[in-house]
């Protein structure tokens, strides 16, 4: 196989418990998620990573391809890890289970890149921030790239910083859209890579690779996305959903 996706989907969550499985216009989460991803023409096969035995019954019902992983895992890497161990594939997409908004051609574009250039061990997205609010937010993951696009940092902190006397009026700010793709090879090497004490300040995992001297290629994407990490995040996305149909992955 060239490329399969997986979805590491977790029971327990700090903030919002059960989360993936949270009803949204008669569906759960986790089905959403799944159902948008299936739309993708890069994937050669798409698995649910569960870790509790009622994430895998939901998965199965809805007629998803679903297998129980460790729960000793502490991180989805560490999930998704176990899952294509024993498969031969060249690129793996990590698609998160509490983004319900995912759009297919996201996955397309990042399993694309991958394929394409051999030199590419890592890939994610970033979509251009309209919206103050969204700049300012510290759920809101920024990041800056350079000439080729490639990650320069990650930071909950608008970056770049604008300073009084910047010799520019105006900056265009990125977010961070938490889909990753990676080889096979890299997948295995970012499992072991150590915390670094920037991941530990920021609390983003992917900072790890940057602080080891590795590059993550960022491709940017028109399509948005809303985590649900509470509620609140909740309503937004069923918001959403009904302005544009709920199966429609196409806006």
């Amino acid at each position: 196989m060239d490329v399969i996706g997986v979805i590491p989907a977790r029971y327990s969550s700090t903030r919002f418990q059960a989360k993936v499985l949270a009803d949204i216009m008669g569906k759960p989460m986790l089905q959403h998620v799944w159902e948008r991803a299936k739309q993708s023409r890069m994937l050669d096969d798409l698995i649910i990573a569960c870790d509790n035995e009622i994430i895998l019954k939901v998965a199965t019902e809805f007629g998803a391809k679903a297998v129980m992983t460790s729960k000793e895992h502490t991180c989805g890497t560490d999930r998704i890890t176990e899952v294509v161990n024993p498969l031969d594939v060249k690129v793996i997409i990590n698609i998160q289970a509490d983004e319900p908004l995912v759009h297919p051609m996201m996955i397309d574009s990042l399993a694309r890149a991958l394929l394409e250039d051999k030199m590419l061990n890592m890939a994610t997205l970033m979509k251009k921030i309209e919206d103050v609010l969204e700049l300012l937010d510290p759920n809101v993951v920024k990041v800056v790239v350079d000439k080729n696009n490639f990650a320069l940092y990650f930071s909950r902190a608008p970056i770049p910083y604008l300073a009084p006397n910047a010799e520019i009026d105006q900056v265009t700010y990125y977010k961070h859209i938490g889909l990753y793709g990676y080889t096979k090879d890299f997948l295995f090497t970012y499992k072991n890579l150590p915390v670094s004490n920037l991941e530990k300040t920021e609390k983003l995992e992917q900072l790890r690779v940057l602080a080891e001297g590795f590059k993550i290629k960022v491709i940017q994407t028109q399509f948005d996305t809303v985590g649900v990490d509470t509620p609140e995040d909740l309503e937004k996305v069923k918001k959403q959903l009904q302005k544009k149909g709920i199966n429609n992955a196409s806006g």
